[in-house]
């Protein structure tokens, strides 16, 4: 079996942490299920944004708005901040581009 060390070992990537990093990009890529899921984890515990939520898991805020409701967890509505709300814009001007 392969190591992280081995693909550093080869100079293949500079570090055990960006082996890392590099297969857990292309896990989630691959694995839609698993972003979604990781979305919710967060929204739920992280108090990101529903936005922020919606682009963690490539999705629109209308289907985020809906995955979230049809596993029953209740949508924080609104920012709670000035900064939150800012943060919100700044996460659906990314999803936007």
């Amino acid at each position: 079996m392969t190591t992280a060390q081995d693909l550093v070992n080869a100079q293949l990537y500079a570090s055990e942490d960006a082996v890392i990093e590099d297969a857990l990009r292309h896990l989630l890529r691959a694995r839609p299920d698993l972003r979604v899921n990781l979305a919710i984890y967060r929204y739920q515990h992280e108090d990101i944004s529903l936005a922020q939520a919606a682009m963690l898991a490539g999705v629109s805020w209308p289907q985020m708005s809906e995955i979230l409701v049809a596993r029953g967890i209740p949508l924080r509505i609104g920012p709670a901040s000035l900064d939150e709300a800012r943060a919100e814009v700044e996460s659906l001007r990314q999803a936007l581009q």
